[in-house]
């Protein structure tokens, strides 16, 4: 059995580098999107201006965004180890990068609109523990943005708000929709996650794990990776483009993933990314911690 140990600063460090540090395959998507917008237009300049931004953070260990999100944590553990222990570091790690500044306090009561101060809260940061078969622990952290997340959707099929069969068509529609009314709004170019399937809940979160995705990856799924592919081309021809101001780049990926349905539900749910979609992976294997 792999010892546990502490492993608290090793998570200050994993939450430094996904708050400053923007993923190379996103930085690229979003190198690739400037390259194709037109010479000096607005959406040329805004891409320019994020990729500046993404330089800056990463040189000065400053936040890529100013929202630094709610914290998100997979935790993959092997046997043996206590998934209590495991929070109270993660915790901890959250409250020293907070007070490293490498996130801005986020955690605000919804009744007395008082913020903790530390990102610390009832359910705040959000945690998902899992025991496997593997004899590593791996922790995955996702920092998901108020604005982005402001204009997530989840629609249930059929919709009211247009006809849409309980299959792959219907789930474009809603896609659309949802791409459409946010416009510029979340910040795009955005990442669009989609969970087929589930109840309100879990949809959301299936939708969610797809933004730890490459963005380079190809779908296991042979229709879903077609699918995938379809709706990044047909999503950035709407010309929507960057942060709203018209444009070849308004998605930088499509990501679907599925759960299975009780018979009366088809909820499709959309977990919208901004550009700044800030993750990072640690792993800790043969007594080493490697962050990716």
């Amino acid at each position: 059995m792999v010892e546990q140990i502490d492993l608290t600063k090793d998570f200050v460090e994993l939450i430094r580098r996904s708050s400053t540090d923007l993923p190379e395959d996103v930085e690229e998507a979003i190198r690739k999107g400037r390259d194709r917008e037109e010479e000096g237009s607005p959406a040329q300049m805004v891409l320019d201006t994020i990729l500046e931004n993404a330089r800056l953070a990463r040189e000065s260990s400053r936040p890529i965004c100013q929202d630094t999100g709610v914290p998100i944590f997979y935790v993959h553990y092997p046997f043996g180890w206590s998934t209590r222990k495991l929070k109270e570091q993660l915790l901890e790690a959250t409250r020293e990068a907070t007070r490293k500044l490498y996130l801005r306090p986020n955690a605000v009561d919804p009744l007395t609109g008082k913020n903790s101060g530390d990102n610390t809260g009832v359910d705040f940061p959000t945690f998902h523990f899992e025991e496997w078969d593997e004899d590593y622990l791996e922790v995955k952290l996702l920092q998901k943005g108020g604005g982005s997340e402001n204009v997530s959707a989840q629609y249930k099929i059929p919709s009211p708000d247009f006809q849409a069969p309980r299959d792959l068509r219907g789930v474009r529609k809603a896609i659309l929709d949802a791409v459409w009314k946010a416009q510029g709004k979340g910040c795009a170019p955005g990442i669009i996650a989609v969970g087929i399937g589930g109840d309100r809940a879990s949809g959301m979160m299936k939708a969610k794990e797809q933004l730890f995705r490459k963005l380079d990856d190809v779908n296991p799924v042979p229709e879903l990776a077609q699918f995938e592919k379809e709706m990044y081309e047909e999503l950035n021809e709407l010309g929507i483009g960057p942060m709203g101001f018209g444009g070849k780049t308004t998605v930088l990926g499509v990501k679907v993933g599925t759960v299975h349905r009780l018979p009366a539900c088809f909820f499709v749910s959309i977990a919208y990314m901004c550009w700044a979609c800030r993750r990072r992976t640690l792993t800790y294997r043969d007594g080493k911690v490697t962050i990716e």
